[in-house]
């Protein structure tokens, strides 16, 4: 089964109106609701998505790990499943290490054994948290040895909270299958990379673990071209095309390309993206790869298209598209009705 989701927009505010887009959501009937963290803080929504939902599964696709302590992670991820009576899961990122250090300020080393470490001590604080025993966890990267009860806040009726991973790199989604709920691929994953590269990987990393690989669900970002007209389809097509430039660009994405044998391509974008020269870029995403990073369908269509591509490659998709309330409402209200059977 494969599972629609929906996110809040990447560029925009969501605070003044996450929760008519989160009420929406759930009446049109999407499994889960998102929050990213790029211009905004993906915490806060959610909180109000959590107060005005019932069913509704929230998460954040995703937090940006290492310039939080584990303790304040955990702390925020903790009041949000308490709150949202276990509905919320905590994807996180390690983002890329220009980030990380030049705009977090924040360290970038050894980011799968960081993670892993970071892992291991959100779990450490929360079994402290709700069972009483004394927090001893000592790590490679993260040490937490002091909780008082006055600094905890106790125990919830869901402490089990989920935690998904996102990666593009086979490190980390070993990891994912070692130890995680869940993985977040990235948007220019193909269909070929998801069943050769990181699928395996998962896979391998939970039998190296002793877990079943199907506990590890695989949730994804769909690049889709739609649209009921030749004008809304020629504008989606040559936003995808920018996106795939963008991404492609960037040299931590470049396994993706290598994949089909575009690692020139890559550099070549790269080399583009470092000059600022972004009017040049998208001429080098040719058809061949719009349709191998991209869902081209009619929206009648779509839900097939997506299974399609994805059906025994991701648990849940959502569209690389907003969701925004009374924009498309027939289209989204047709894929969850064919997917989620809402």
């Amino acid at each position: 089964m494969l599972l629609l989701d929906a996110a809040f927009q990447v560029d925009a505010n969501p605070l003044p109106t996450a929760a008519a887009v989160a009420q929406a959501a759930e009446a049109i009937g999407f499994a889960a609701l998102w929050a990213p963290e790029t211009a905004h803080n993906p915490f806060l929504p959610l909180t109000i998505a959590a107060e005005h939902t019932r069913r509704l599964t929230i998460g954040t696709a995703v937090a940006i790990a290492f310039p939080r302590s584990p303790m304040v992670t955990a702390q925020i991820a903790w009041d949000l499943a308490g709150f949202s009576g276990g509905r919320f899961v905590l994807g996180l990122g390690t983002q890329v290490k220009a980030h990380i250090e030049r705009r977090f300020s924040s360290v970038w080393d050894s980011p799968v054994g960081r993670l892993r470490d970071y892992i291991g001590a959100l779990r450490a604080i929360w079994q402290c948290w709700q069972t009483g025993s004394k927090l001893d966890y000592r790590g490679q990267y993260y040490q937490h040895t002091l909780m008082t009860p006055f600094f905890s806040p106790g125990p919830i009726d869901h402490p089990q909270i989920p935690i998904y991973i996102a990666g593009v790199n086979t490190g980390l989604a070993h990891l994912a299958g070692e130890i995680c709920d869940g993985f977040h691929a990235h948007p220019l994953s193909s269909a070929r990379y998801l069943r050769e590269v990181l699928r395996p990987q998962i896979t391998a990393g939970a039998v190296a673990a002793g877990r079943d690989p199907a506990a590890c669900i695989i949730a994804g970002s769909a690049l889709v071209i739609t649209g009921h007209n030749a004008t809304e389809r020629a504008r989606m097509r040559a936003f995808v095309r920018q996106q795939i430039a963008f991404y492609a660009s960037t040299p931590t994405y470049r396994a993706v390309l290598e994949c089909h044998g575009w690692g020139e391509v890559g550099e070549e974008l790269s080399r583009l993206a470092a000059q600022q020269r972004w009017a040049e870029m998208t001429a080098l995403i040719d058809e061949t790869m719009m349709a191998t990073f991209a869902v081209e369908a009619d929206p009648a269509d779509l839900p097939a298209a997506l299974r399609e591509r994805y059906e025994g490659l991701l648990d849940r998709v959502a569209l690389y598209l907003p969701f925004v309330p009374g924009e498309r409402d027939a289209f989204w209200r047709h894929l969850t009705v064919s997917l989620n059977g809402a």
